[in-house]
């Protein structure tokens, strides 16, 4: 497949990135600027915060892939890896500071 990533809407995403994306949601703003995906600034708005997360999930990839040119599928899915996993160490120590919390109430 061609690589027509970078292009907008006239970008044709190609399949093996059409998936969930744990980056974009755990890490929305970060991974919103650093994809050129600025409609992750929308988790700042109260209420819709929420639909905008599981939009990004939902959709992030596809958004990355059409709003920044990447070297090749391969390339895009190594660095929304390194997202993911950037995501999840970030989930990891929300929680730990949450527990945290609660067992200082006590």
């Amino acid at each position: 497949m061609e690589n027509t990533s970078g292009q907008g809407d006239d970008s044709a995403v190609p399949k093996e990135i059409d998936n969930w994306n744990w980056g974009a949601v755990f890490l929305s703003l970060i991974w919103g600027i650093g994809n050129k995906t600025y409609v992750a600034f929308f988790v700042l708005v109260p209420i819709i915060n929420i639909f905008v997360l599981i939009a990004l999930g939902y959709n992030g990839n596809k958004w990355a892939w059409r709003n920044k040119k990447w070297e090749s599928i391969e390339h895009f899915k190594q660095v929304q890896k390194r997202w993911t996993y950037a995501g999840y160490v970030t989930f990891a120590i929300y929680i730990f500071l949450f527990i945290r919390g609660l067992y200082s109430l006590l």
